[in-house]
Protein backbone atom coordinates (compact mmCIF):
# COMPACT_ATOMS: atom_id res chain seq x y z
CA UNK A 1 0.00 0.00 0.00
CA UNK A 2 1.32 3.33 -1.11
CA UNK A 3 -0.91 6.11 0.16
CA UNK A 4 -1.05 9.38 -1.60
CA UNK A 5 -0.15 12.54 0.92
CA UNK A 6 -0.67 14.98 -1.87
CA UNK A 7 -0.65 15.68 -5.21
CA UNK A 8 1.25 18.89 -6.84
CA UNK A 9 0.96 19.45 -10.58
CA UNK A 10 2.56 16.41 -11.94
CA UNK A 11 4.14 14.96 -8.86
CA UNK A 12 2.62 13.10 -6.45
CA UNK A 13 3.87 12.70 -3.14
CA UNK A 14 3.29 9.61 -0.78
CA UNK A 15 4.92 6.72 1.38
CA UNK A 16 5.73 3.35 0.73
CA UNK A 17 4.18 1.28 3.48
CA UNK A 18 6.57 -1.00 5.40
CA UNK A 19 9.44 0.72 4.56
CA UNK A 20 12.48 1.64 6.25
CA UNK A 21 11.68 3.28 9.58
CA UNK A 22 13.50 6.82 8.77
CA UNK A 23 11.34 9.50 7.96
CA UNK A 24 11.13 10.17 4.45
CA UNK A 25 8.15 11.10 1.70
CA UNK A 26 8.66 9.69 -2.15
CA UNK A 27 7.97 11.96 -5.50
CA UNK A 28 6.41 10.65 -8.49
CA UNK A 29 6.48 12.34 -11.90
CA UNK A 30 6.12 11.43 -15.21
CA UNK A 31 9.59 10.60 -16.21
CA UNK A 32 11.15 10.19 -13.01
CA UNK A 33 11.12 9.65 -8.98
CA UNK A 34 12.55 10.66 -6.19
CA UNK A 35 12.86 10.29 -2.64
CA UNK A 36 13.35 13.06 0.12
CA UNK A 37 14.73 12.82 4.11
CA UNK A 38 12.82 14.27 6.57
CA UNK A 39 15.11 13.99 9.27
CA UNK A 40 17.10 15.07 10.41
CA UNK A 41 16.89 17.79 7.79
CA UNK A 42 14.87 17.81 4.46
CA UNK A 43 17.04 16.61 1.49
CA UNK A 44 17.34 14.83 -0.98
CA UNK A 45 17.93 11.19 -0.62
CA UNK A 46 17.89 9.85 -4.29
CA UNK A 47 16.76 10.69 -7.83
CA UNK A 48 16.16 8.89 -11.59
CA UNK A 49 15.12 10.77 -14.28
CA UNK A 50 14.32 14.30 -12.49
CA UNK A 51 15.77 17.53 -13.61
CA UNK A 52 17.16 19.58 -11.32
CA UNK A 53 14.10 22.25 -11.56
CA UNK A 54 11.86 19.38 -10.48
CA UNK A 55 13.38 18.59 -7.39
CA UNK A 56 13.60 22.58 -6.15
CA UNK A 57 10.13 22.47 -7.04
CA UNK A 58 9.61 19.57 -5.05
CA UNK A 59 12.26 19.77 -2.28
CA UNK A 60 9.85 23.37 -2.12
CA UNK A 61 6.54 21.65 -2.07
CA UNK A 62 8.12 19.69 1.24
CA UNK A 63 9.70 22.68 2.97
CA UNK A 64 5.65 24.56 2.63
CA UNK A 65 4.03 21.15 3.50
CA UNK A 66 6.30 19.76 6.25
CA UNK A 67 4.07 19.46 8.68
CA UNK A 68 1.31 17.83 6.95
CA UNK A 69 3.37 15.39 5.77
CA UNK A 70 4.85 14.30 8.96
CA UNK A 71 1.45 14.13 10.93
CA UNK A 72 0.35 12.23 8.14
CA UNK A 73 3.50 10.16 8.22
CA UNK A 74 2.61 9.27 12.37
CA UNK A 75 -1.05 8.13 11.05
CA UNK A 76 0.17 6.08 9.01
CA UNK A 77 2.99 4.57 10.78
CA UNK A 78 2.10 4.56 14.43
CA UNK A 79 4.73 3.45 17.28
Amino acid sequence: MSPTIFYYRKYRFFFFSREEPRMHVHIYAPGGEAKFWLEPKIELAVSKGLKEKDLKIIKEKIEEYEHEIRKRWHKHFPR
